[in-house]
């Protein structure tokens, strides 16, 4: 094999990815099917990842999928020991479940938007938001750890975002302090997790087209307020996801742990 090839082997890997049946999700899933892992995706669509998992395995690619929600602890305990048990151990983990938690406080124009003032948010809004956004991140994690340390190590890889580092009017209130909260959990694992060889990074993308809040990145006008944040006149395509999966999951990425990456075609350095 030459030496680029070994160094972002993944064959043979056994690999769960949250929230897998779409966006960022699927393209970390393809990326490491389309390099001969072994890949179980989890998600709360049935549908959605019946379609996926079938578009995959017509490629002739090792994947499979269990619907779960990532927020019901004693099911994601379950699909875990169901992989571990069907594919005999659990070597990378994609946590990347998230939702939108509901409409921000501005519009991308501008303008106020009465149904995302704090006095307005609902509760169980705030508390599905924490629960999706951050919560199942720990579950995730705890469910990876227990069968990760007995194999002697692993990679875990967590969605962040760069609402980590900013304040957004337009993204749900919950949404930040979610994920920001995330980037600690993400670098407090790294260090407790890295004397048993498993590494924990998060990646933190910008304005992606997705699925997340119905997709309106899709829409021309919408995608043009965060176009005009980007240093490169884009926002993420999920293809370029990855490139940076596929780093952090190999060989290659063998000396990051606790890193938050950020891939934003540089909005971030415009936004702060």
């Amino acid at each position: 094999m030459a030496a680029l090839e070994k160094m972002f082997d993944v064959r043979g890997k056994s690999v769960i990815v949250t929230g897998g049946a779409s966006g960022i999700g699927r393209a970390y899933a393809e990326v490491m099917a389309e390099n001969s892992a072994s890949v179980c995706i989890f998600d709360i669509d049935p549908d959605g990842l019946a379609r996926v998992v079938a578009e995959m395995t017509a490629k002739g690619w090792d994947v499979s999928g269990q619907v779960v929600d990532v927020s019901d602890r004693a099911a994601m305990a379950a699909a875990f020991d169901a992989v571990a048990a069907r594919q005999g151990r659990i070597d990378t983990v994609f946590a990347n479940a998230g939702i939108d938690p509901g409409p921000g406080f501005n519009t991308v124009t501008g303008e106020r938007y009465p149904d995302g003032a704090i006095e307005n948010i609902p509760d169980e809004q705030w508390d599905r938001g924490i629960e999706v956004n951050l919560t199942s991140v720990y579950t995730t994690v705890k469910n990876a750890v227990r069968h990760m340390k007995p194999n002697g190590g692993g990679e875990i890889i967590v969605t962040s975002s760069i609402a980590s580092m900013i304040n957004e009017s337009i993204v749900g209130t919950s949404y930040m302090p979610a994920k920001a909260a995330v980037n600690h959990f993400v670098r407090h694992m790294a260090m407790e997790l890295g004397a048993y060889g498993i590494r924990v990074n998060a990646v933190l993308p910008g304005p992606f087209i997705t699925n997340i809040a119905g997709g309106r990145l899709r829409n021309k006008a919408d995608r043009a307020a965060f176009e005009s944040q980007s240093l490169i006149g884009r926002i993420g395509d999920v293809e370029d996801i990855k490139g940076l999966a596929l780093l952090l999951a190999s060989p290659a990425g063998s000396l990051f742990t606790g890193s938050l990456i950020v891939i934003d075609g540089g909005a971030l350095t415009r936004m702060t």
